[in-house]
């Protein structure tokens, strides 16, 4: 990367919606930008997380771009390896590599509030940007909690998003933390092979069946032949999906059929009294995501499982101890623990305005106009920002109409001309999250009775967005003036003071 390179729009991440936000700005005839990537590959997700089993709990013809539709999903639900085949395949189609810089991890990014751009300072250089377009993913950053003597643990320790695919887990006595939607994939994969598995459960999740299978050779010929049928059965499965919103926005009561079949579910699977009562929740259905799997119970009830319905809470050498004083001798532990969604680790790096980082600034809580503009970060946005987070629908839909929302931001500046830059108004952004968070309060997500990693440590929903996708397109579908304060820079203000008085 060229020293103090400059470019239009600088995109950050090259998941999908770094990659969708590349396809975006070449479609708007924008050309000079460039994504800046951390690893050596695109992918985002679904390069990092290569762990046994891993696969997409959203139908596969509703998580792809609406633009570049794909008549090949192997299945209905498609696993790891098609979908980062997918994305290459994007990136290709696209002409997208030009514009990739690898191996180029953001350091920092500062706003030059006299310049109007953003340098940005990677592990390859220094470049200066106008825009700024953080795609970096609320799940991209792994959590492992802090356990007092884990780093005494005399055997391997990693995280699902870090599989350590050279260490063999045959014959192991292997610890699984955690039981969130990597962990319920994990366990059926790697049962067979272990000696004994021991799965630290904290709170156990709603498991419906996964409706999975393959798409017949016809099908697919059918696609590829008649695209609009891949069209219609992507309209089909959002619509589905629309209808169900109301349930988990504002008639949570109305999940609870939904339990019965959840309940059902396991008990098909496990017979056992006591290990059923310890995978039965206490909480309503929604209120964490709910979790798709056929072989999760299954392998539970196998007999070299034992599930400690309790957190990990202690390492003691090679033994490890739960909070309710139960210890299991293991050669590894996985931690199926999350990621770092409500304290993203890039908003340490991100310097706005007023020389406050972005952590800084959301220390109470994430926040951003129509989820992508903060406050004092001009020309800075992001993608899957607060609050558009979904429980039950695919995120590409949020992230496509925050693509629309990007593309008239660019037009917007074009119209302003010349050097300029758009800071979202703090009182448009507490108005449109006073707004949200009024909405959430008779959500499930809030009233169903669990924690979950929606809510930041102060019990505030930051990530999900409590509406249909359709209401979030409405509402992203332009750029609103009134809601930004136009910056112009003090430079060429002082310079054009200048001449006019001396023109007098």
């Amino acid at each position: 990367m060229a020293e103090h390179e400059h470019v239009r729009v600088a995109v950050v991440g090259s998941g999908f919606g770094g990659l969708g936000a590349a396809v975006r700005l070449r479609r708007e005839g924008i050309t000079d930008f460039v994504v800046l990537e951390r690893a050596d590959s695109v992918g985002g997700t679904w390069r990092d997380n290569s762990y046994p089993g891993c696969a997409c709990d959203v139908p596969s013809h509703l998580y792809s771009f609406s633009f570049a539709p794909n008549p090949d999903w192997p299945r209905t639900f498609s696993g790891q390896r098609h979908i980062r085949a997918y994305l290459e395949h994007v990136t290709d189609t696209f002409r997208l590599r030009p514009h990739l810089r690898f191996n180029s991890e953001v350091k920092k990014m500062t706003w030059d509030a006299e310049r109007l751009r953003w340098v940005i300072q990677t592990s390859s250089g220094t470049l200066t940007a106008d825009v700024v377009v953080s795609a970096t993913g609320p799940l991209s950053d792994p959590k492992v909690p802090d356990i007092p003597g884990l780093d005494s643990f005399p055997g391997k320790v990693f995280h699902s998003a870090r599989w350590d695919h050279d260490y063999d887990l045959r014959g192991k006595r292997v610890a699984m933390v955690g039981t969130g939607a990597s962990a319920i994939q994990i366990v059926p994969s790697i049962q067979p092979r272990v000696g004994r598995l021991t799965l630290f459960q904290r709170t156990p999740p709603w498991v419906m069946p996964r409706v999975d299978r393959s798409i017949s050779g016809l099908e697919r010929a059918l696609h590829r032949n008649l695209p609009f049928t891949t069209q219609l059965r992507r309209g089909l499965l959002w619509g589905i999906r629309e209808l169900q919103v109301g349930a988990f926005t504002k008639h949570p009561g109305q999940l609870g059929f939904v339990e019965q079949l959840a309940k059902r579910n396991m008990a098909r699977a496990i017979k056992d009294p006591a290990l059923r009562a310890k995978l039965t929740p206490d909480y309503r259905i929604g209120c964490k995501r709910i979790l798709l799997s056929n072989d999760y119970y299954p392998a539970l009830a196998q007999p070299n499982v034992d599930v400690v319905a309790s957190g990990l809470t202690e390492v003691r050498g090679s033994t490890l101890v739960a909070a309710d004083g139960t210890e299991t001798e293991a050669d590894a532990i996985i931690f199926g623990t999350g990621f770092h969604v409500t304290d993203m680790p890039i908003a340490e790096r991100v310097v706005g305005a007023d020389g406050r980082t972005l952590a800084e600034t959301w220390k109470g809580g994430m926040e951003a106009l129509r989820g992508a503009s903060a406050a004092g970060f001009p020309n800075w946005m992001t993608l899957i920002g607060p609050n558009t987070g979904l429980g039950n629908s695919s995120m590409i839909l949020m992230i496509e109409s925050q693509l629309n929302y990007l593309a008239d931001y660019l037009r917007q500046l074009d119209v302003l001309g010349g050097r300029v830059a758009l800071d979202a108004r703090a009182d448009a952004v507490t108005a449109w999250n006073h707004r949200v968070q009024e909405r959430m309060k008779r959500t499930v997500w809030n009233t169903g009775g669990c924690t979950s990693w929606y809510l930041d440590a102060s019990g505030r929903n930051t990530t999900i967005w409590p509406g249909t996708t359709a209401e979030f397109r409405r509402a992203t579908r332009r750029v609103d003036l009134a809601e930004y304060e136009v910056l112009r820079p003090a430079v060429a203000e002082a310079q054009d003071t200048d001449i006019a008085e001396a023109a007098v």
